[in-house]
């Protein structure tokens, strides 16, 4: 195990200090120990980023700063809070720590934001519960915060309910609820992980200054190694409950010491020139051919639609990844719909598998289904979760009368999860049972089960871990290698794009800005969108990325 202590000459308060933490979880296949002996501390000012996968104890961790740990947990040692031990003090006293002096800042915002109140009403909750305010002094304090966050509007968006903001504005405002009372220690729980690369910008750049501004300590989990480069000041690392390395954040990623944090940091994927691609053989049949495309949505209540996909070309080939990318909104995921048969052409052409999309009825197209697998982003909840992984992934060969019930179908399945790398006994499971890069698996085996021509997978490693996520990428090449099946990859990182496609295509506001091979989208852009892109995406390099963020900062003066 690598020597965890670090020499320090910084004479700063401590914020959190963690010492000899255990936590360990009554189950009821027996005690289950999820942190082993864990020391950390933080500073006033100082941003600590804990990284590992998952399972590996890092939320755990955080969760004890806030006194956030189920009833079923029981945990040792001492985690000091500004000088108060968490785990020795009452309930009571806990609630009253919580928002003055440790604030959470949570990885989903539609989640930790309540949709019947309106952002303002929910600040002020928090600043009611911590002393007697009145409901005017409330409000102005919400406005004010809402202000310091980069809200735009705020006396006005400050009545505003949770689902009238975008993504990115949604952090914003759980940001501000974590701020408003001015906490001297932040947790922020996979604070960027469902944003698009250049809302994940912004949005770090309002953490750093939430340490220089505000003064506060940050406590930031996450397995994006890119959003550590940029943030954090030092790095813990840890691995089934322990922590195997600390180092501050330059160290760490020029010289890791764990073999771990060397694994780890070598799933990241890298944007990198790939070379020449091969271009689809001569007379390659033509999977996928937009000519035109446009997308509309109906509007309501005597409002005019939105046009969500305007006037698109593009083709995809036998055997060829052509990877889209473009923030939220921009079009990517409605596109991958369209070709899906689950969202209506409203004007142009889209050709898939020879059937002309506009204007098309489902009877004939349903015989093209078949033909088309999808993998979507949230394994978890595309799956029933009554229904084992075998009953699953067994599903369309059923639909599709390839097998007249999932006992007969059992041997294929068996077939399809052992390809992905599953153990076969898997099958038996229900999908709560399997971690997200199993689900994720499974979830690929199940798109593969009819042995599409093409296959449409929307964002399916961005909530995985960066480890994870490398197996299932790996796995999706060597599968699209062995079995030639045309693909639209959709995501927000260019990296995992690049690592997989053939061609890219940037999509901005329903237009198709760019598109070309690899390097030259990613090598030199025409666009200023693309290169706002790249600069946008964090790399796992410190010095690098503050190249990067000062790139960032020119081209976004620009605008």
């Amino acid at each position: 195990m690598t020597d965890t202590t670090i020499p320090r000459g910084d004479d700063r308060e401590k914020a959190v200090d963690i010492r000899d933490l255990e936590v360990t979880f009554a189950t009821d296949g027996g005690d289950v120990l999820a942190v082993r002996g864990v020391s950390l501390d933080v500073r006033a000012g100082e941003v600590l980023a804990i990284v590992g996968e998952s399972g590996s104890g890092k939320t755990v961790t955080a969760k004890t700063i806030l006194g956030l740990l189920p009833d079923t947990a029981v945990a040792s040692g001492a985690v000091l809070l500004t000088g108060e031990d968490v785990l020795s003090v009452g309930p009571r006293r806990v609630r009253e720590l919580r928002g003055t002096d440790v604030a959470m800042v949570f990885q989903e915002p539609s989640t930790a934001l309540n949709p019947v109140y309106t952002v303002g009403w929910q600040i002020a909750e928090g600043i009611r519960a911590h002393g007697k305010v009145g409901k005017r002094e409330a409000r102005r304090r919400a406005i004010d915060i809402l202000r310091r966050v980069g809200i735009p509007d705020p006396e006005t968006r400050v009545d505003y309910y949770p689902h009238q903001f975008s993504g990115g504005q949604k952090q914003r405002v759980v940001i501000a609820m974590a701020l408003v009372l001015n906490p001297s220690v932040i947790v922020a729980d996979e604070p960027t992980t469902a944003l698009d690369v250049t809302v994940q910008a912004e949005i770090l750049d309002l953490l750093r200054r939430c340490r220089d501004e505000f003064g506060a300590a940050i406590v930031l989990i996450t397995h994006n190694m890119g959003v550590v480069a940029d943030l954090a000041d030092r790095v813990a690392v840890m691995y089934l409950g322990q922590v195997v390395e600390q180092a501050d954040s330059a160290t760490l990623f020029a010289s890791p010491k764990d073999d771990y944090t060397k694994r780890l940091l070598g799933s990241v994927p890298k944007l990198e020139a790939r070379g020449q691609q091969d271009a689809p053989a001569e007379g390659a049949e033509i999977v996928v051919r937009a000519r035109g495309l446009e997308i509309e949505y109906p509007g309501r209540l005597g409002r005019g639609g939105f046009k969500a996909v305007k006037g698109v070309d593009f083709t995809i080939a036998r055997g060829q990844v052509l990877g889209l990318v473009g923030e939220s909104g921009s079009g990517k995921t409605t596109i991958g719909r369209a070709i899906a048969g689950l969202t209506r052409v409203t004007g142009g052409s889209l050709e898939v598998l020879g059937v002309e999309m506009n204007g098309v009825h489902e009877r004939d197209f349903k015989p093209k289904r078949a033909d088309i697998g999808f993998v979507f982003q949230d394994p978890a909840s595309s799956f029933n979760p009554l229904l084992t992984i075998a009953d699953c992934v067994a599903e369309p060969l059923i639909v599709h009368g390839r097998a007249p019930n999932a006992r007969d179908a059992r041997k294929r399945v068996d077939e399809l999860l052992e390809a992905v790398q599953l153990p076969k006994s898997f099958g038996d499971r229900y999908p709560h049972e399997l971690s997200g890069g199993q689900r994720q698996r499974a979830s690929l085996a199940r798109s593969l089960a009819l042995e599409p021509t093409l296959l449409v997978a929307d964002e399916p490693t961005s909530a995985l871990d960066v480890s994870v996520q490398a197996r299932v990428l790996e796995l999706f090449a060597e599968l699209q290698r062995d079995l030639g099946f045309a693909a639209l990859f959709i995501s927000h990182d260019l990296a995992v794009v690049n690592l997989l496609s053939d061609r890219i295509g940037v999509l901005f506001h329903g237009d198709l800005i760019e598109q070309g091979p690899n390097d030259q989208v990613l090598g030199s852009p025409e666009h200023a969108y693309t290169r706002k892109l790249l600069a946008s995406l964090p790399v796992p390099d410190p010095g690098e990325q503050r190249e990067r963020r000062l790139a960032l900062a020119s081209l976004s003066s620009e605008d």
